[in-house]
């Protein structure tokens, strides 16, 4: 297999269209082009293909261990806009930076664990079904991915984790109680959508920018999604059971709410607490996965 070096780069500002373009990519999420592949660190990889829930193609890649006995598994759940890959910095109207899942992804198969990378719907190389529900739907993707892995006999299905980052903690949190058993998680940014919104089109658009929003709710009536109004993902979280949850917010995230997320582990039956992680913005505290590379793998090896 080979890797692609080209990658994608280039300032996305789009003056007064900036409402439109992100209204879109709201709704229809954004098939962020995958620029390498796990080639590049090494790794050799699977190409592979499953279905949702709900029956819509989805594509991935499975690293295997390398070891002979069936063994645990970690499957990554990326956020809006980005991929299997994480996300390229650039390319789209948003104050955001590289976020890149390789580098865990190599010290968990270095520590002796397979890895599935897949594109959640309305992302990546996956099928489109609209609107992006920020978790609700998008866990019908994720269990999918799970009925793949335990259909695997190279895959221990009494050893399966999940790390999430954003729209993929929140899938992991809706998806998970319904598809036990999932032994471990690592949560990054898990959000409530309606208070995301608000700090997002205030910081963004100023005083009006939540007036914005008033449209959204009913378009999403109309589509027959989950209404972002009721999304609070730790309503699930009370279902988690023996799940072992690991819950990281950044400090400087001026989208998401720190109380939030200290909410959504305070219910989580078998919660390790949250990382206040450092970070000067919502980006940075995303790159909790790629920074922190080692405190990543140990917390599947001792939970996993």
């Amino acid at each position: 297999m080979t890797t692609t070096a080209t990658r994608p780069r280039g300032a996305a500002s789009a003056g007064p269209l900036k409402p439109m373009i992100l209204t879109k990519l709201m709704l229809a999420g954004r098939r962020a082009p995958l620029h390498t592949t796990p080639a590049a660190v090494g790794l050799e990889y699977e190409d592979v293909r499953f279905t949702s829930v709900d029956g819509l193609d989805l594509r991935g890649w499975f690293i295997p261990s390398g070891l002979s006995a069936p063994g645990p598994v970690v499957v990554f759940i990326h956020g809006w806009l980005w991929n299997r890959l994480g996300n390229v910095g650039g390319q789209v109207p948003l104050a955001d930076k590289d976020v890149e899942f390789l580098p865990a992804t190599r010290a968990l198969h270095a520590a002796g664990y397979h890895v599935l990378l897949f594109d959640l719907r309305n992302h990546g190389e996956s099928a489109r079904k609209v609107p992006v529900t920020y978790g609700p739907n998008e866990a019908l993707d994720y269990r999918g991915a799970l009925a793949y892995l335990r259909s695997r006999g190279d895959v221990d299905p009494a050893r399966i984790g999940a790390l999430g980052c954003s729209m993929g903690a929140n899938t992991a949190l809706y998806g998970t109680p319904e598809d036990q058993p999932v032994k471990a998680i690592l949560a990054i940014q898990p959000a409530i959508v309606p208070h995301f919104n608000r700090n997002f089109a205030l910081d963004t658009f100023g005083r009006m920018g939540p007036a914005m929003l008033k449209p959204v709710d009913p378009i999403y009536r109309l589509l027959r999604a989950p209404l972002l109004k009721d999304h609070d993902p730790s309503v699930p979280a009370r279902r988690l059971g023996a799940t072992v949850v690991q819950y990281v917010q950044g400090t400087g995230d001026q989208w998401g709410e720190m109380a939030d997320v200290e909410a959504m582990s305070a219910v989580t039956p078998s919660s390790l607490g949250v990382i206040h992680y450092a970070s000067g913005g919502r980006y940075e505290g995303y790159r909790y996965v790629n920074e922190e590379v080692a405190d990543v793998a140990g917390f599947f090896v001792s939970n996993l």
